[in-house]
């Protein structure tokens, strides 16, 4: 038994606050890595982070394109409030200040805080991480195909050469093919440098990666290691990514007090076939079908997560970071934020309550329907999309189609590849979803002229 002085210097004592990892890849499908799916590449680190936390098979993002999702992540948003939509190219003005960031959340409640990779939130001295709320910051401002090499647009983008920053300042003025096959090892470096000088401190580390999205580039020791092709090369990279950021937590001490997540912006952009990944699901990125934004996501922190466990239970990234801001006794912003603390889901606790009633879905500035809070239904505005017709090959774009769907219904618990349209089959549900989205368009996109 504690005696009294013991007990008293035990209260004392501030209570550990946990360290926060996020691993945001870019283009991955739902079924690039063990264990959501089964790619002839092994995927062992990805395999042990599910096997230590919990398999989420309904995670969501707002909008299946770079800049949409990842301004949902970081700000707790939708793109409709925020008016971040599709992909930024060079020198955009990206989420405005007005919008706290994740890494100023953090930052305000006494975290060291690390972003190293693609930002693709803002290339304007106010919108770069240093301003956003981020203490380390290394990579492209924008995504890697934006440069002089760019199969389509080679001129537009070969105005603004492609940038490698860190702490602020131009690091590499352009990137090239010489350098591209770097990224992933150096965001890991930093990543492992980073967790290694803050072991004492609470801190927040982002690893936003560049890889998938093409161009695809490998490093030397992994070109030619899946025998499955450079695509595969590039998961195993990522893949020892994740364990060299893994084994880090470990070496340092600070592994059960990590909260680790692991998920992508959106889904595979097929289009680049060979050099896609893959999606059990309707469609890919750039679409509101669940191929493009429903994300294979892995959350680990011992003793709160049960490991092995799988979870159907539905969420998205504006909930992460009022989530874990909830966690750590960080305080939220003072704008408006659409995400809720969905702890209770994550963590499996009996009879948690879902605190949405539905979520939203876009594509650039067009709302397409809303799911609701708890998975089972997802309803379609009337919109277009686009269906691939022909794959590209080896880096060379394929070629997409324009297609249409009216107003339509899904039963996601039977239905989850979105095939049949039960809007008559269920009146009262259609009724209700209808209103989740008229509401949803009226708030954020009809005052704004979106569709």
């Amino acid at each position: 038994m504690l005696s009294r002085r013991t007990f008293l210097q035990a209260l004392a004592q501030p209570k550990s606050r946990p360290n926060v990892v996020i691993v945001f890849l870019d283009d991955s499908g739902y079924a690039d890595f063990h264990p959501f799916g089964n790619p002839a590449y092994s995927t062992p680190n990805v395999e042990r982070l599910a096997s230590e936390g919990c398999r989420f098979t309904n995670f969501y993002v707002p909008q299946a394109v770079c800049s949409a999702s990842r301004s949902a992540l970081l700000s707790g948003c939708f793109p409709g409030r925020t008016k971040i939509f599709g992909a930024h190219g060079p020198r955009a003005r990206g989420l405005d200040p007005s919008f706290a960031t994740m890494g100023q959340v953090f930052q305000s409640a006494g975290y060291k805080t690390a972003v190293f990779g693609k930002w693709h939130i803002g290339d304007q001295p106010d919108t770069r991480p240093p301003a956003r709320g981020f203490d380390e910051s290394c990579g492209l401002m924008y995504s890697n195909d934006m440069w002089e090499f760019h199969p389509q647009n080679p001129r537009a983008y070969a105005k603004y050469p492609l940038e490698f920053w860190e702490n602020g300042q131009v690091k590499i003025p352009r990137v090239t093919p010489e350098h591209q096959p770097n990224l992933t090892t150096w965001y890991t470096e930093h990543a492992v440098d980073f967790i290694g000088r803050q072991k004492k401190n609470p801190f927040l580390l982002y690893v936003p990666h560049n890889m998938p999205h093409v161009p695809l580039f490998v490093s030397e020791k992994f070109r030619g290691k899946s025998g499955q092709g450079l695509y595969a090369d590039v998961m195993m990279e990522l893949d020892w990514s994740v364990g060299e950021i893994a084994k880090a937590l470990r070496k340092n001490g600070v592994a059960d007090n990590t909260i680790f997540l692991m998920t992508s912006d959106n889904g595979p952009w097929t289009s680049y076939g060979n050099h896609a990944g893959k999606t059990p699901f309707r469609e890919a990125k750039g679409t509101s079908f669940d191929g493009g934004t429903r994300s294979a996501c892995i959350v680990r922190y011992p003793g709160r997560i049960k490991a092995g466990a799988v979870s159907s239970r539905m969420w998205s990234t504006i909930d992460v970071m009022p989530t874990l801001a909830n966690l750590v006794g960080a305080e939220l912003p003072k704008n408006e934020i659409d995400g809720r603390n969905v702890w209770d889901l994550i963590s499996g606790r009996p009879g948690a309550k879902i605190p949405h009633e539905y979520y939203a879905f876009s594509t650039n500035s067009n709302f397409e329907g809303v799911i609701s809070g708890d998975g089972k239904w997802k309803l379609h505005v009337p919109h277009n999309y686009r269906v691939l017709v022909t794959a590209g090959h080896d880096g060379s774009a394929g070629k997409y189609a324009q297609a249409s769907i009216g107003l339509s219904l899904f039963d996601m618990e039977n239905d989850p590849h979105e095939t049949t349209n039960v809007l008559e089959k269920y009146p009262d549900v259609a009724k209700r979803m209808q209103g989740y989205a008229e509401d949803h368009r009226a708030r954020f996109y009809q005052k704004a002229g979106g569709a």
